[in-house]
């Protein structure tokens, strides 16, 4: 890559450090850039809300899936996160709405929001994983935890389930966790969870949260030096004027890249650097 084009390039990448300082990648050398390489690479996508009336729901799972399988022949992803609301209220919508998800070519898993009105035994007897599941691949752990339940209400995730997870986890390098419910009362839409940011600060390798439910959010927010990332929505019928879904790339340095596809443009990419 040439300086000019790199220059070009990075003047639209952030780097938020562990403190919340931003700096921009323009500042890093060309050097320094370009070595980064990339060792785990996984897409978040929320809110897609099949069955919403007067919504066109059946285009947005199909745009959703067709977009991701384009993305992954091209660079494999080792996963896809559906991070809650997948249909609205009406739980007659699951079977279409996971036959579309089931045409994802990466794995997939689900989180629980406040729109997926379904007990824990239904959620399981659906998606063949419980609600609130835990898998890792190398040295990441993924903890997925339900912020909702049968009635929508918004909860905070289960503390001691979450817990007993961290502590189980403690020797890997990074955990990433994916929550449908921001519980940090960061946005108009969130939680206050306190007994959780108790828990969380007993773990230093938490290494991102991601939520979903507020569609007009698409960037991220720092609290006690944890990034809490959005992904906006890529169904309903409010938010942001695109549709679309976050790749994330884990680098060897371990530092993250994470963008936004609206479906087909990337937007809003950004780099978390770590210090650790």
């Amino acid at each position: 890559m040439k300086r000019r084009e790199f220059l070009k390039y990075a003047s639209s990448v952030a780097i938020v450090l562990a403190n919340g300082n931003i700096l921009t990648a323009a500042e890093l050398t060309q050097q320094e850039w370009l070595k980064k390489k990339v060792t785990l690479r996984f897409v978040v996508a929320s809110d897609g809300h099949y069955g919403q009336p007067d919504t066109a729901y059946e285009k947005y799972f199909e745009t959703l899936v067709t977009s991701i399988n384009a993305a992954h022949s091209k660079n494999p992803f080792a996963f896809c996160m559906i991070n809650g609301d997948i249909i609205h209220d009406d739980k007659m919508h699951y079977p279409a709405a996971k036959n579309a998800l089931d045409k994802l070519k990466p794995t997939y898993y689900v989180s629980q929001g406040n729109h997926d009105h379904v007990t824990p035994q239904e959620w399981e007897s659906i998606w063949s994983m419980p609600v609130n599941v835990d898998f890792s691949l190398n040295e990441n752990t993924f903890l997925i935890a339900a912020t909702s339940d049968e009635k929508g209400t918004y909860l905070c995730p289960d503390v001691n389930w979450m817990a007993s997870r961290l502590e189980q986890h403690q020797q890997q390098k990074n955990i990433f966790i994916f929550i449908h419910i921001n519980p940090g009362k960061q946005t108009k839409n969130a939680v206050d969870c306190p007994a959780l940011f108790d828990v969380f600060a007993k773990y230093k390798n938490i290494k991102a949260v991601f939520n979903g439910h507020d569609h007009d959010e698409e960037g991220i927010k720092m609290k006690n030096e944890i990034p809490f990332i959005f992904d906006a929505h890529f169904g309903g019928n409010w938010g942001t004027t695109y549709r679309g879904f976050r790749v994330v790339e884990l680098m060897a340095d371990n530092s993250i890249l994470t963008y936004i596809m609206n479906p087909l443009e990337k937007i809003n990419e950004i780099t978390l650097q770590s210090f650790l």
